[in-house]
């Protein structure tokens, strides 16, 4: 029997250690298999919504084996190794094209099943189905790009508070091993992961070396963020510097250049993110509002070949989806590293955000707005006869004979069935069905965070004066003060402010309940951070809480590092607040005031149209030569190449404008808060709450007036003629 080769060798230890890292050891019986099983639960928390990509392509990418060509290949598996994704390429791309076949194959099919029930086949459908397949496998070809990137924004925004931790930490003791372990312990998501895998590297046996390991994680950060990697690169020159003095400096020069190198890189981002944005919005927003205005009479012109369900797919499916794709393209370039907020699970109020009861009141106040939107429909139906209400009235039967004998709903009989409603009541009426779907989000969202924003709000002016109290406590330490009595000094020189809460918070949980400073600032229960929910507070705490065990006087030097580290860095958010000011302040003005306006005014014009055209039927069919007596030439052809009948109604024309302006409310409103503050789901439902109200407000009542107005107008203006 020949002897084994050293590769069969090392795949069968290989696996042997697999297995023992896969067994069920106690977290202190073995580091490596504790270090293992925190990382692979710590995975699993932190990637919830790519783990659904993960079991997609594992699912699917399995059905067929493509073959990928080396040079996609290597790019794709770049992008997968990034987003730290369990898949292939082959899957990859597997997925993509399932994605495609799926879309493609579901139209043929639905357009099938459309000709044999109605014996018209849907060209149109097949025309959009086609083109959304090819999206479909566009967007999920370029998914493994994308959630790269949307790792890299995640990651690179707990960049400085990283480089913060490890300077503070080897300021007093020179170890990177220790330092990068103490970052990855009170680091929040995706940059704690990528830390706890440097250690799971050199356990497994892959590198010998902390900082080979470091050195090849570095790698990937390379062109994405060089100023992280140089930052890290100083550090790790200070473990060779013989002067204790010469090695602080070049500690807090490391942490200078990342917070120099994000502003830059911010500066550049606020020149480069004006004229996409703006792009966006004339493309994505107001030329399709524009285009729906000259629908009504389009929809006549081709003969009723385009009807109300394909409007809907275009402005309520495609469009937003496009307007989401390019705006989401735009944001994942956004730097990380500025405007993160602070962690909104630390917030005691935080079971109100996740609650589903905000949900119930909404429905109880959106579900009467909806039935009032269907009332035509209701009406229609014969639903109200039991009550005596016929199914639909005149104008002149309810006192307006002004406007003339057009009916307040006007469904129409044509060969195929009933078409409607057409009537400017119906269109009044239908504004009630996108104030519903407002409602329902604006309601929910406002009962889910108004009062976790009030206590942001107060964590923000706390922050604000946070810099001065930690001076405080760092000369109180200075002096030979010991913490769990220093708290208690700040607290009495800080009445007043805010800050006193703080700080009487933990000297009280010392005092009374006799927790160590650790417990009082941490605890789960009654510990301080708990009702301020700040990461540069519980940052600012867990430096203190380390660094005090080294000595009072590292302790007060800490605190003096990070204070000057604050006011740093809220020099920086100031400059590119003023950056971005004019860019966000634009685009919030436009989604919430013009944008509305004209879609406002595009249904009040489509009211007009209809009346106009109802005006002259009734003209027609009262005096077949009438047209031309008053000067308007032959009303039958006129009428037959504008018949009402084949017009997209005008009631479901304002419902796709309304969800249209809803849906841009979403998308912008996450657009801006991204570019302002980076990826804060509290901002962004609260700020989407006010944005719903207001958008939906000037909407609905320029709507309501234009349709009035123009409707009183014209009726008025060809009762004229008659």
């Amino acid at each position: 029997m020949p002897a084994p080769t050293t590769k069969e060798i090392l795949e069968k230890y290989s696996k042997k250690i697999e297995t023992e890292l896969g067994g069920t050891t106690t977290a202190g019986a073995s580091g490596v298999a504790a270090v293992s099983r925190e990382y692979a639960e710590f995975k699993k928390e932190m990637v919830p919504e790519i783990g659904r990509y993960e079991r997609w392509a594992k699912s699917l990418g399995n059905i067929l084996k493509i073959k990928v060509s080396p040079k996609d290949e290597v790019r794709i598996k770049k992008y997968l190794d990034t987003a730290h994704l369990d898949t292939t390429p082959s899957q990859a791309l597997t997925l993509a094209i399932m994605a495609l076949l799926t879309t493609f194959f579901a139209t043929i099919l639905i357009a099938i099943a459309v000709f044999l029930i109605t014996e018209s086949f849907p060209l149109l459908f097949i025309f959009l189905g086609v083109i959304l397949s090819m999206f479909i496998f566009y967007y999920a070809y370029g998914m493994p790009q994308r959630l790269a990137n949307i790792w890299r924004l995640r990651a690179s925004s707990q960049m400085v508070p990283a480089v913060l931790y490890i300077v503070v930490y080897m300021k007093h003791t020179s170890n990177l091993e220790k330092a990068v372990e103490f970052a990855s312990q009170h680091l929040e998501g995706p940059l704690a992961l990528d830390f706890k895998k440097i250690f799971y590297d050199v356990q497994i046996g892959k590198f010998s070396t902390i900082k080979q390991s470091l050195d090849n994680y570095l790698e990937q950060w390379r062109d994405y963020a060089p100023e992280f990697v140089e930052s890290i690169h100083l550090v790790e020159s200070s473990l060779y510097e013989p002067s204790e003095s010469r090695r602080v400096q070049i500690l807090e020069k490391s942490l200078q250049v990342i917070l120099d190198g994000v502003y830059e890189k911010m500066l550049k981002y606020s020149r480069e993110i004006r004229s996409p944005l703006t792009n966006i919005y004339m493309l994505g927003i107001i030329l399709p509002t524009l285009a729906l205005a000259l629908l009504p009479l389009a929809s006549t012109l081709l003969g009723g070949i385009l009807r109300w369900q394909h409007v809907l797919i275009i402005f309520n499916l495609i469009m937003p989806f496009l307007v989401y794709y390019l705006t989401s393209e735009v944001l994942l370039k956004r730097p990380g590293g500025y405007g993160e907020t602070s962690v909104l699970e630390l917030n005691p109020e935080y079971h109100k955000f996740t609650s589903r009861k905000p949900w119930i009141t909404a429905s109880i106040i959106a579900i009467p707005l909806l039935i009032i939107g269907l009332l035509p429909f209701l009406f229609n139906a014969g639903l109200f006869s039991i009550f005596g209400f016929q199914t639909d009235y005149t104008f002149s039967e309810i006192g307006l004979g002004f406007i003339g004998e057009i009916d307040i709903f006007d469904f129409k009989t044509i060969a195929t069935g009933t078409v409607g409603p057409f009537g400017p009541l119906a269109i009044i009426l239908s504004l009630f069905v996108p104030l519903a779907i407002a409602m329902l989000f604006s309601t929910a969202y406002k009962q889910k965070t108004s009062d976790l924003v009030k206590s942001r709000d107060k964590t923000k002016q706390l922050e604000e004066e946070f810099t001065n109290s930690l001076f405080q406590l760092g000369n109180r330490l200075g002096d030979g003060t010991p913490a769990e009595i220093a708290f208690g000094k700040v607290a009495e020189s800080t009445k007043g402010q805010i800050t006193h809460d703080f700080f009487s918070t933990v000297n009280q949980n010392i005092q009374q309940s006799g927790m160590s400073l650790e417990k009082a600032v941490f605890d789960k229960k009654r510990g301080a951070i708990i009702y301020f929910p700040s990461a540069l507070i519980s940052t600012s705490m867990r430096i203190l809480v380390e660094s005090v065990k080294k000595g009072l006087e590292v302790a007060a030097k800490s605190l003096m590092s990070i204070s000057e580290y604050i006011k740093n860095i809220d020099k920086i958010n100031q400059r590119l607040r003023d950056l971005l000011a004019e860019v966000v302040s634009d685009m919030k003005s436009n989604m919430t005031f013009l944008a509305p306006l004209l879609a406002g005014i595009v249904v009040g014009l489509s009211g007009m149209i209809t009346t106009i055209l109802n005006k002259l039927q009734a003209i027609q069919v009262a005096a077949p030569g009438g047209g031309e007596a008053l000067g308007l030439g032959n009303l039958a052809n006129i009428l037959e190449i504008f018949n009402v009948s084949q017009m997209i109604p005008p009631y479901f024309l304002q419902i796709i404008i309304g969800i249209y302006i809803i849906e841009v409310s979403f998308i912008l409103t996450s657009a801006l808060i991204t570019v302002d503050s980076g990826k804060d789901d509290l901002k962004e439902k609260s700020e989407l709450a006010k944005n719903l109200r207001r958008g939906i407000t000037l909407y609905i009542a320029t709507a309501l007036i234009a349709t009035l107005a123009l409707t009183i107008l014209a009726g008025v203006a060809i009762g004229g003629l008659t």
